[in-house]
């Protein structure tokens, strides 16, 4: 279930949705227990970086360090994503096209390298916190590098870090060795969990309105690049990068040699988690002590995302996610708060004005500061998925 914009669903890794109907000779056919066993696993994993992505940004969004503070996605932005996701997405396809496959894909594992390990200490750090030895000392060191001298003199880099940045980076650096010289799946879902749960986290939409901007231009552009070409399914299985969570289906047949795998984009996850982070920043800035907006379409995600897969199984034909995921995700809270007499107060919500009072926006390159996550963070302002925009827009891959 994977696309390189990650947001439609393919039944089978290493075939279309013909193959999986009529068979091919000597293929091996998945079991039953198998397949909902990988089903159940991609729709758990999903859940995981939603749930804490979505704990995390209201933490986030009320951080005092600029330079761990998120990234507002405004209305403007949101309308503009779909055509430049469209645009990227069909220029991958030509690169697939015209240039080798091995070349383009031995550029991205180095690029997924990087930011993946930046990525993964990052979702590490606050665990890491937690059981770090309070005997052990924690040293600061600062990584700087200028261009210039006197009043000309320009900071390039300043990485400020410390004893629990470097366990992080170095287990990180262990996956990701991994998973270049590997590719293994479980490598490959280690760094896709970092990237969702980072884009839930440092995302942020500003009002609800921008919320159902993004989520519906994207519906449309799912559904058209699914059902109304190849492009995106051709991509998805080209594009060998860990922008999708993958399980297999012949785990119980083959172990963790297993190779037929079912994939799910993290495009899947990552825009309807910012969604429904921000209806979790909503029900805090309500001060009810209840979190009714953020479990109804935390819910709401599982529906959506359980009837994709029933659906896909049962056509055994690539499905657009946000064609189940949006409706979903933002009918059930739309119609809960009409139901509770809160729809204008929902709408009228900016989270900018309420929990992001100094949200930085990026204006030119950024400068490489702080700690690992400002230094992931500034990494993922250029992901692949989005070239030349700034992390103010979602990555949809």
């Amino acid at each position: 279930m994977a696309d390189v914009e990650q947001n439609a669903a393919v039944p089978d890794g290493s075939s279309n949705g013909s193959d999986a109907v009529n068979g091919t000779a000597g293929r091996f056919v998945s079991s039953a227990e198998g397949t909902a066993l990988a089903y159940g696993s991609l729709l758990l994993m999903a859940l995981l970086p939603i749930f804490f992505g979505a704990l995390r940004s209201v933490g986030c969004s009320k951080s005092k360090n600029a330079s761990d503070m998120p990234e507002t996605i405004t209305s403007r932005d949101a309308a503009r994503f779909p055509i430049i996701a469209s645009c990227t997405l069909f220029g991958l396809y030509l690169f697939f096209k015209i240039f080798s496959q091995e070349y383009i894909n031995l550029l991205l594992s180095m690029y997924f390298f990087v930011l993946g390990i930046l990525a993964l200490s990052h979702t590490m750090s606050p665990f890491m916190c937690r059981v770090f030895p309070a005997q052990l000392p924690n040293k600061q060191y600062q990584l700087l590098f200028t261009q210039g001298s006197g009043e000309s003199k320009e900071e390039i880099v300043n990485y400020e870090f410390d004893t629990k940045d470097l366990i992080c980076l170095g287990i990180s650096s262990v996956v990701g060795v991994w998973y270049v010289l590997k590719k293994h799946w479980i490598a490959n879902n280690l760094f896709g969990l970092a990237f969702a749960l980072n884009g839930v986290e440092l995302l942020h939409l500003n009002t609800v309105s921008t919320g159902c901007i993004l989520l519906g231009g994207l519906f449309v552009y799912d559904v058209f690049w699914v059902f109304g070409t190849n492009v995106m399914v051709t991509v998805a299985k080209s594009f060998e990068a860990p922008i999708k969570l993958v399980f297999p289906q012949d785990l119980l047949e083959k172990g963790l040699g297993a190779s037929n795998f079912a994939m799910l984009g993290l495009g899947d996850i990552v825009i309807p988690g910012i969604f429904i982070a921000l209806l979790l920043r909503f029900d805090v800035s309500l001060k009810k002590n209840t979190r009714t907006y953020f479990y109804t379409s935390f819910l709401a995600y599982i529906f959506g995302l359980g009837l994709t897969i029933f659906v896909m199984h049962t056509f055994k034909h690539a499905q657009p996610a946000l064609l189940y995921l949006v409706p979903a995700c933002v009918g059930f809270p739309v119609l809960l708060a009409l139901f509770k007499g809160e729809l204008t107060e929902m709408f009228s919500y900016e989270s900018s004005d309420e929990v992001l009072p100094h949200t930085p926006r990026l204006t030119h390159f950024p400068t490489v500061s702080g700690s690992p996550a400002s230094l992931a963070n500034s990494m993922q302002s250029f992901d692949l998925s989005t070239p030349g925009r700034r992390r103010h827009t979602p990555s949809d891959m």
